[in-house]
């Protein structure tokens, strides 16, 4: 009997089942970083908080710009040579992006160690420090998800998130309450302004290390995985007919030949946090004339709790993305743009029927939701709700700029998301500079410049996509009977939390019901509606299992 290898793209083919694999463990690790945020936000404080996400938004860009970007970069360039049976070729590819992820990982953890004074405000910079070694462990363990992304098989790269996640969430907050009490003696917060300061700095470097030893787990395990498969590797390798060897040269060229566009597109598509974390924390005081220590509480909650509640959804879409670039890539190698079109429309239909039904959910039960994750929210659940709703809306716009972006990728437009990026950055900056210098909106200004961006985002890609493979997608399944189902979804599922509140019952309990109600009351409606076919619904994990009790019940 022929053993199943993880290595074979061509039993890992299923677009919507390997994005699945990716979008699972990736909604679990936000959810894991949604549970262990509530007790760290307990023990921090919005402070630390906003020390936390001063520092993180300034290590994200810096990541960036070295390693961020290696597991799709690197999961293209292979797959392109898997297609091709240049095995030899592919794996030579693969230790040269190792060398390439050391070098410029190593150098830019140092950029990020020294240069911490100049990214963030000094209370900052130690929790800023903490982070600096971890690009460079990223970069290799990028490398290594890249690889066997290439291979079409995603469930290594998904169960690697999980344990990053977990390891994650245990040692920040152990870290964090360490940390706060080898200083101050006490978790209690100090009736002093320089003793909150320095309880809310030494809970971001305990919070700061979590997410590096998360990263050390991730790259444990994926070494792990590596050497478990590296004899058929090496057989595969000794075995290769395909008569072309790539000189080092070749292969370097080609890593920064691909890896520089996808870099700098990452980065400028997520330059919006640093830059708008600076203008917020450290201008925002000087424009709407309030303390710094208030706009940093304010951003905590922006962007250490409405913008992470936003984000759990956008995991399919980034999963979506990660496992169309091998498959697009291979397609067009192999000439084949219209199975390539195929894949883009399965892709886009599948992103919508997820992304449009979570917006609607997280707008209506904005207020509940962030209380429910985040009880210390209350005093402040006004300005965090507001924020929260307003993200919403981005939830499907970010979708489709992420997918159309890694499609654009894909097909060889490398530099066209950078460009669109560029333009709805300067859109989105110069409207939040005007806003919170003319209005008082505060920290909901940014909520509204981020929508605009990825509104703008969204637009730019999605006419570029069109225009580079002549790509039409289909607008009644894909956009206009998923939203009508997710207004339908909202209606019953809010009017049983309205119900329920009648009884007397506290609104972070009544949530939990109207959630659960709300998935198979949107999944009926979809089916009722024909807005998703049998085949579509037995490409999804379960499906099989999910269409025969569909039949039985004569619903298809």
């Amino acid at each position: 009997m022929k053993r199943h290898s993880v290595l074979d793209s061509e039993k890992n083919d299923n677009l919507v089942k390997q994005a699945s694999f990716l979008a699972i463990a990736g909604i679990i690790s936000r959810i894991i970083g949604l549970l262990y945020r509530s007790p760290l936000s307990e023990i921090i404080g919005d402070l630390g908080l906003g020390y936390y996400q001063s520092a993180y938004a300034f290590y994200t860009i810096i990541l960036l710009i070295s390693s961020y970007s290696i597991p799709s970069a690197i999961s293209k360039v292979i797959a392109q040579k898997l297609t091709l049976k240049e095995y030899k070729n592919a794996h030579r590819l693969f230790l040269g992006s190792l060398i390439y992820v050391i070098v410029v990982g190593l150098v830019a953890s140092l950029v990020l160690f020294f240069g911490a004074s100049f990214f963030v405000e000094e209370a900052a910079i130690p929790v800023l420090r903490i982070f600096a070694p971890t690009i460079f462990v990223y970069g290799i363990l990028g490398v290594l998800r890249g690889y066997f992304q290439a291979h079409r098989s995603m469930s290594q790269t998904s169960l690697s998130q999980v344990i990053e996640q977990i390891v994650n969430a245990a040692v920040s907050v152990g870290a964090a309450a360490l940390f706060i009490k080898l200083s101050l003696k006490t978790l209690e917060e100090p009736a002093d302004e320089a003793g909150r300061i320095l309880r809310g700095v030494r809970g971001a470097q305990g919070s700061a290390l979590g997410t590096g030893l998360g990263v050390v787990s991730a790259l444990v395990f994926m070494a792990i995985v590596y050497f478990v498969n590296r004899p058929e590797i090496t057989d595969r390798v000794s075995k290769d007919t395909s008569g072309k060897t790539d000189s080092y040269f070749q292969i370097f060229r080609s890593i920064t030949g691909v890896v520089t566009p996808f870099i700098l597109s990452t980065a400028v598509y997520n330059v919006f946090a640093p830059i708008n974390n600076k203008i917020f924390v450290d201008l925002y005081p000087m424009l709407g004339d309030v303390s710094q220590v208030v706009a940093t509480s304010q951003w905590g909650i922006f962007s250490g709790k409405a913008q992470v509640i936003s984000n759990i959804p956008i995991a399919f879409s980034s999963a979506m993305a990660a496992a169309m670039i091998p498959q697009v890539s291979g397609f067009m190698a192999k000439g084949d743009a219209g199975s390539a079109r195929n894949r883009i429309g399965l892709g886009v239909k599948s992103t919508m029927l997820i992304s449009i039904p979570c917006a609607a959910g997280v707008f209506t039960f904005a207020a509940p939701v962030m209380l429910l994750l985040f009880p210390n929210t209350r005093p402040n659940i006004a300005l965090g709700s507001h924020c929260l709703m307003a993200l919403s809306v981005s939830v499907v716009l970010i979708a489709l700029s992420t997918l159309n972006s890694s499609i654009l990728q894909s097909i060889g437009r490398l530099n066209t998301p950078i460009i669109n990026a560029l333009i709805a950055l300067g859109i989105q900056t110069v409207l939040l500079l005007i806003m919170l210098k003319f209005t008082d909106l505060g920290v909901f200004a940014v909520a509204i410049s981020y929508t605009v961006y990825a509104g703008v985002m969204a637009v730019l890609n999605q006419m570029a996509v069109r225009k580079a493979i002549g790509y039409e997608q289909e607008i009644k399944k894909t956009f206009v009977i998923p939203l009508a189902c997710s207004l339908i979804m909202c209606l019953v599922s809010y009017g049983l939390y309205r119900m329920i509140l009648t009884s007397g019952c506290d609104e972070r309990l009544a949530v939990i019901p109207a959630i659960i109600v709300a998935v198979p009351v949107y999944g009926l409606a979809l089916i009722l509606a024909k807005g998703v076919t049998e085949k579509e619904l037995r490409s999804l994990p379960g499906g099989r299992i999910i269409t025969r009790i569909l039949k039985k019940v004569h619903l298809i």
